[in-house]
């Protein structure tokens, strides 16, 4: 094929393309953008050939490949479509709504569309052709009996699933693989000879060779037995593929972090200022392994001088090169219990980019002045070597510092009046932090304790001190020193978003307040100082746990985004991510960011938009993935306690009953709405509760009630309660 080159061509199309100055911004040879094409095929009126399109939009012979990918994008993403003689169509030409299935486990599901609005409603029937996650093309097709806009799927743009993780059945000799993703009602059928050997209950991964239609189940075939339901650690192998996360890394990638050096060699720290004299120290949990962060402070007039020294991650993972691309598809490591799924390798997530004890590593580090009020002054970055002085726990530092007796080892007596110092610091940065109204939820955290064969023997609170909060908020500043660098040089960042609370939100808030007396400052646009306000007022009530936890549940989801959008929760105006580049991309690509800043020089990872939903979305799957683990830890901690009753506290109420959260268990299960008493309830979403219609008995977040564990199910990760006798609570009957 030609690969002439046609100077008049970005002309021509720039005068008859209203968005050429964007396509020729992205990409060195412009092709007609999705809008002109999309305009072209609705003005022709008809479906169009594709070399009837490539005529009238002047596509030239080298182009045409091009264009075609464009097509086949435009295609998968539902904004045009093929007829059966594979002529192309707008689809919004045909009423036909794109977006992604999402089924229920009852076998129905819904499509929720690309553009937004209300969800189509699939019947079983309709689901009967899909699998959960996939692409698809719809159109309306009447209304539920519920109301709800109902949906015909006449297309499939794209499949979701190739390999699911599930049991094996063989009943009456036909076998089958049902799905660990309840979101996938269908049974994968397994055909004679392609079950690898695997006994039934096994737990096993199978690929899909034939995707489900209208006539016909999925069937495939199994590639891995991974072992028995019940076998220590198989939960975690269930999570890793259910999904999704990247577990294993290539061999690229691996072959290339053992070419690196093991330790910090002489060239590495060339340009770079040599702090390894300063008493930097690290201080994180007793089974940390891969340290990020070293700090140091000293006294400086009134103020403070702090150092926050992090790993230098962008010396040795180069955009673009294998580690590279594997850490950014990881986009984060992921900690379940026991076991850690490192962003990195080993080599460098434990090692040569740890900020180990007594060693040299090479680091980049923000050094900042800190006032007496608390206010960060003049600060600045560069790239350094260290040596930590010291690998410190937050329990030692708070035995240094005299908030909780001594155990264990002691810190080394030269350390302490450092130490004194980052405490002083701590006292006028959490004032400052007051000031500055960030809000302060007061959360309980758990940890899981495992016998020697690997089975959990109990679940216990932890304890958070003074030294774990000491580390955030020398965290917080670095944080807000790399968002305020960035932003001064005007170099494009990934920020740590947090927008508040959208009107209906907001609304419902104002309204379920309103019943304890209490109000939320700020009219239509509170800000964080308005509910830090708010929680400062409710302490020391008895209802306080409800209050917090509905104000928490009214805000949005933080996330990454290049849009600066400010962080509500933290009250700050921008907000990054810089600390953790061990195990969080993110981080790293803001340390390049710097980098080039420094330099003069801008870094582009490619669309900033993009690597910011797909950071989001690895973080979010990292948190289900964790959930699913700590869910199904939990029913097999439980499940030797049926009968048993416990106390507890309503954690959420929904239409279909309330969850329960154990006091001293830290478990939380479902007591359904037919276990409630004979009597019609209804759910108010607006109060969070559900109340019966006789008796008036009243079901509140956080109220108070004792139930009885009736079943546990190892399966579906649920546990059911019962109310005990007498102790659901109750609303005073109206006059």
């Amino acid at each position: 094929m030609s690969t002439q080159k046609h100077p008049k061509r970005p002309v021509a199309r720039s005068a008859r393309d209203p968005h050429y100055a964007r396509e020729a911004e992205r990409y060195e040879h412009p092709l007609p953008s999705r809008e002109l094409i999309l305009d072209t095929l609705a003005k022709e009126g008809i479906p169009v050939q594709e070399e009837d399109l490539c005529r009238v939009l002047h596509i030239e012979p080298d182009e045409v490949d091009s264009f075609r990918r464009r097509l086949r994008a435009m295609e998968r993403e539902g904004q045009i479509m093929r007829n059966r003689r594979d002529a192309i169509l707008v689809s919004g030409k045909l009423d036909l709504v794109a977006g992604r299935v999402e089924g229920h486990p009852d076998g129905y599901g819904f499509l929720v569309p690309d553009e937004g609005g209300p969800d189509m409603f699939l019947s079983e029937k309709e689901m009967r052709k899909v699998l959960h996650g996939d692409r698809v093309m719809a159109r309306a097709s009447g209304v539920d009996r519920r109301g709800r806009p109902e949906g015909a799927i006449v297309e499939i743009i794209s499949r979701a699933n190739t390999r699911l993780v599930g049991r094996l059945h063989k009943p009456h000799g036909v076998a089958f693989v049902a799905a660990e993703n309840r979101r996938i009602s269908q049974d994968i059928l397994i055909p004679p000879g392609a079950d690898m050997g695997a006994a039934p209950g096994q737990v096993v991964t199978v690929e899909i060779v034939a995707q489900p239609d209208k006539n016909a189940q999925p069937a495939g075939r199994i590639v891995e037995v991974l072992g028995n339901y019940a076998d220590p650690g198989m939960e975690i192998e269930i999570a890793l593929r259910k999904h999704e996360l990247p577990y294993e890394f290539a061999g690229a990638a691996l072959r290339l972090a053992e070419k690196l050096p093991d330790e910090v060699r002489p060239n590495d720290c060339k340009g770079r200022e040599d702090l390894r004299e300063l008493p930097l120290v690290t201080i994180d949990g007793e089974t940390a392994k891969d340290f990020d962060d070293a700090v140091h402070c000293k006294r400086e007039g009134k103020g403070f001088r702090l150092w926050v020294a992090i790993a230098d991650v962008s010396h040795y993972v180069r955009p673009g090169d294998a580690l590279d691309l594997a850490s950014r598809e990881r986009g984060n490591s992921v900690y379940f219990p026991r076991r850690v799924i490192p962003m990195l390798p080993e080599k460098l997530s434990n090692g040569l980019c740890s900020l180990n004890a007594n060693v040299d590593r090479l680091c980049m580090v923000c050094e900042m002045s800190v006032d007496a009020q608390g206010e960060i002054g003049p600060y600045r970055f560069y790239a350094a070597v260290m040596r930590s002085q010291a690998r410190l726990t937050y329990n030692r530092v708070a035995a240094a510092l005299g908030l909780q007796p001594p155990k264990g080892e002691p810190v080394p007596a030269q350390l302490v009046p450092h130490l004194q110092d980052l405490y002083a610091l701590y006292h006028v940065l959490a004032k400052a932090r007051e000031k500055r109204g960030a809000i302060d939820f007061e959360t309980i955290e758990t940890q899981m304790l495992f016998d020697e064969q690997g089975k959990i023997e109990n679940i216990v609170a932890t304890q958070r001190n003074d030294a774990h909060r000491l580390i955030e908020e020398c965290m917080l500043a670095a944080n807000v020193c790399a968002s305020d660098f960035l932003q001064s040089r005007k170099h494009p960042a990934l920020y740590r978003v947090h927008e508040g609370p959208t009107p209906e939100k907001l609304e419902a808030l104002r309204i379920f307040l309103k019943q304890f007396g209490l109000d939320l400052t700020g009219g239509e646009t509170p800000h964080a100082k308005d509910y830090a306000k708010l929680l400062a007022g409710i302490k020391g009530r008895p209802d306080i746990q409800l209050l917090q936890t509905v104000l928490l549940r009214s805000l949005k989801q933080a996330q990454y985004s290049p849009e600066n959008v400010g962080h509500f929760g933290l009250a700050y105006e921008a907000y990054t991510h810089f600390t953790s580049p061990i195990r969080r991309y993110p981080d790293l690509v803001v340390h390049r960011a710097i980098n080039a800043a420094l330099a003069g020089k801008v870094y582009t990872p490619g669309d900033w938009g993009e690597l910011g939903e797909h950071c989001s979305m690895t973080e979010r799957r990292a948190d289900e993935a964790t959930r699913d683990v700590e869910s199904w830890l939990k029913c097999y901690y439980m499940q030797d306690r049926i009968g048993e009753e416990f106390p507890g506290s309503i954690s959420a109420v929904t239409g279909f009953g309330i969850f329960v959260a154990l006091d001293d268990v830290f478990v939380e299960g479902l007591v359904h709405i037919s276990e409630l008493g004979e009597d019609y309830y209804h759910f108010d979403a607006a109060r969070h509760q559900l109340l019966g219609e006789r008796g008036a008995r009243r079901f509140r977040l956080a109220d108070r009630v004792r139930v009885k564990l009736v079943r546990v199910d190892l399966d579906s990760s649920k546990i059911d309660f019962r109310l005990a006798e007498d102790a659901a609570p109750k609303k005073k009957k109206r006059s």
